[in-house]
């Protein structure tokens, strides 16, 4: 329950911190990409050649890392991650491929049960 708490103390401190309307609805729009709400395209183009590497369309969550990249997409039958190899001439372009409501006047806040609630196995 403290757990819970400071989080939620957390979140609406961050939250807090965004002062205008368009820092509202980009942290609206991250939060429902991360949901599995927002269409994308996410293209990794190799810098030296500038040739297309890979593309991934879809309803999918993106997330780079220092030396690698981690695509999770949503799918009919559940979901799909991908973990690609990053590098210096390595560019990633993520296009959100619908214009979707985002609230300038209400924060977003989403809590999972699952993952407030610790699952355990009685035996």
């Amino acid at each position: 329950m403290k757990r819970a708490i400071a989080t939620l103390a957390a979140a609406a401190f961050a939250l807090a911190a965004c002062s205008t309307d368009a820092d509202v609805a980009n942290e609206n729009i991250k939060k429902a990409a991360e949901q599995f709400e927002v269409p994308r395209l996410i293209t990794g183009i190799n810098g030296i050649t500038d040739t297309v590497l890979l593309e991934v369309e879809g309803r999918c969550s993106f997330e780079a890392q220092d030396n690698y990249t981690e695509v999770i997409c949503k799918a009919d039958d559940g979901f799909v991650r991908h973990v690609l190899g990053a590098s210096d001439n390595t560019t990633w372009v993520v296009e959100q491929l619908h214009g979707i409501d985002a609230s300038t006047s209400q924060y977003r806040f989403v809590i999972k049960p699952s993952a407030v609630i610790p699952n355990i196995d009685i035996e």
